[in-house]
């Protein structure tokens, strides 16, 4: 499932990153790889505030939905 439908507070793995080359790219260099682990800890205004590899990112929906878990 996308990220966008994980749970607050979850804790979910990494099971693929899709979009184009360069979207991709970009959120393997934020340190979301395959593998790796990822918690939502809030969503607001259309984006999503996550935890991966101890840094809170603030990413969009649009790029949230690329991210499957």
């Amino acid at each position: 499932m996308p990220l966008t439908f994980a749970n607050a507070g979850e804790e979910n793995q990494i099971r693929r990153v899709g979009g184009n080359p360069q979207i991709r790219g970009h959120l393997e260099d934020l340190g979301f790889v395959p593998g790796g682990s990822v918690t939502v800890v809030a969503s607001m205004g259309g984006n999503l505030i996550v935890q991966v590899k101890g840094t809170r990112v603030a990413i969009s929906r649009e790029m949230a939905s690329k991210i499957m878990v």
